[in-house]
């Protein structure tokens, strides 16, 4: 695929007519097993800049809640499995979670699920019997604050609690597990909640000892005679992730349940592992993370219900190097810890998702041996008059370091660029600026690579006096009327027109 056609992970659904009722969706999980986790707003600036629409936390952190605010994205918060038994046990417990991680922080922040605990069945077998008491009281406690239309209440399941799944027809759930899943899928079905489930092809592929071929896990196009066909519906099946799908609702319907619709909590594919490890790695990861992405927004469907797509949470937003186990546990991550992709998926032709082009990344710096009281002036304007929001260069802020004119320079110079469209003449700053392709974001400081749509009559900014007074740049962080006034006479000075967001 041509460079220019290499889209980054700037992905997901757009805002289109197409999604408007939200029937289909791709979301990220966000784990927080990192030795350096990106500050809460961080993240959100992240979720915003990609066009991420939908995320699942794996507990109900008040910080990510309250960055989430206002945002409109929609957000999975989930009960801990330590918290399990406490709320599976009283109602009072439930309803006090609920009040606290729910009901403080809607509808400001659009949680539009609580996922109770994560394969509790598998990971948690002492919980697996109060786990339908924990849903219900969860849910009795949104129904007293009459959100129980608003949130659903369900919980992820490993899919290693469908036995013999293939043929699909033929898959069924663990009989030891019944007890607890007849019940959980009747609350589900009366709810009209969703039955989670996590799959991860890569675990089903490295397991077969080579039964399954890497391409039938990657949904990499397979020869007709090469599909795996269900003997007894004749179906045919050209991807793991589909013949799972089936196995879990043949597995309802062995027990009589149906019109439970399925959302997968938990995809994706490790970039790198072990040397015991051979199929970890960046091009794989990316061949099936992009592949999925188009597979569930074209609304394909399974062979049992074409058409029908099933919403699928990627995992993960962030590579955890804190995960315990092997390599692989540590690199399934879009992202660096510092907001840089892992790699670049191949999103072209994939129907109304939003992606932004990246292979002209461009970002403006301050020009190396550029005079110190130049950049001042320049820096100076730029968080004044430019409108550039320099807080995150505040002492105890993420780009605070390293503290010298050059590096706060480049923070602004970059951050005004991007705001103006990278419009012609928006890095120069009297000649101590450059564009770079280099990314300068650096530790938890992350710089901006995506430009704000404007419309630009003449994009050069305006000359800054290098002789201008300084006093440590304070003006540089406020942002008030008479700034704004400055900033529109000039603006009409010089007969830009620019969209403020």
């Amino acid at each position: 695929m041509e460079t220019n056609k290499s889209l980054l992970f700037l992905l997901f659904l757009a805002v289109s007519a197409v999604f408007a009722d939200e029937d289909v969706f791709i979301g990220v999980n966000i784990g927080t097993e990192l030795s350096d986790m990106p500050h809460p707003t961080q993240v959100v600036a992240l979720l915003k800049a990609q066009q991420i629409r939908h995320v699942r936390l794996f507990n109900a952190d008040r910080g990510m809640l309250l960055a989430l605010a206002n945002t409109g994205i929609k957000v999975a918060v989930s009960v801990p499995n330590e918290q399990i038994l406490g709320v599976g046990q009283s109602n009072t417990t439930a309803a006090n979670w609920v009040a606290q991680n729910v009901v403080a922080h809607y509808p400001a922040t659009n949680i539009t699920t609580i996922c109770v605990g994560s394969e509790v069945l598998s990971s948690l077998p002492n919980a697996a019997p109060i786990l339908v008491n924990a849903l219900k009281f969860v849910h009795s406690a949104l129904l007293a604050s009459n959100l129980d239309r608003q949130i659903k209440v369900s919980t992820p399941l490993a899919s290693t609690i469908i036995l013999d799944s293939f043929p699909p027809s033929q898959a069924f759930f663990n009989h030891t597990l019944k007890p607890v899943l007849v019940p959980l899928l009747k609350f589900l079905q009366s709810t009209n909640s969703y039955f989670m489930l996590n799959v991860y092809p890569y675990y089903d592929y490295i397991l077969s000892n080579g039964v399954i071929p890497l391409d039938y896990a990657l949904f990499n196009p397979l020869a007709a005679n090469k599909e795996a066909v269900d003997s007894n519906t004749l179906l045919h099946y050209t991807n793991v992730f589909d013949a799972m799908i089936d196995a879990a609702y043949f597995a309802m319907e062995d027990v009589n349940i149906t019109n439970i619709p399925v959302v997968v909590t938990e995809s994706g594919w490790p970039s790198m592992g072990d040397s015991n490890e051979p199929d970890a790695t960046v091009e794989n990861a990316n061949t099936y993370n992009s592949n999925l992405i188009k597979h569930v927004l074209n609304k394909t469907g399974t062979p049992k219900h074409p058409g029908i797509a099933v919403s699928t949470y990627l995992y993960e937003l962030y590579n955890e190097d804190n995960k315990a186990g092997p390599l692989s546990e540590k690199n399934w991550g879009l992202f660096n810890n510092n907001g840089t992709p892992v790699y670049i998926l191949r999103l072209t032709d994939s129907g109304s998702l939003f992606a932004n082009n990246t292979s002209n990344q461009t970002y403006c710096a301050a020009k190396e041996g550029a005079d110190s009281k130049m950049l001042q002036a320049a820096l100076d304007w730029a968080c004044g008059a430019g409108k550039v929001d320099c807080a995150p260069m505040l002492q105890g802020e993420p780009c605070y370091e390293p503290d010298n004119v050059a590096a706060h320079a480049t923070y602004a110079f970059n951050a005004y660029y991007h705001m103006m469209g990278r419009a012609p003449g928006t890095c120069d700053f009297n000649g101590v600026a450059t564009i770079t392709t280099t990314n300068p974001s650096h530790g938890s400081c992350v710089f901006s690579s995506i430009s704000r749509n404007g419309t630009f009559l003449n994009g050069t900014a305006p000359a800054v006096d290098s002789t201008s007074s300084s006093s440590a740049y304070p003006v540089q962080y406020l942002n008030n009327n008479a700034f704004s006034t400055t900033l529109m006479m000039i603006l009409g000075i010089l007969g830009l027109t620019v969209v403020l967001l």
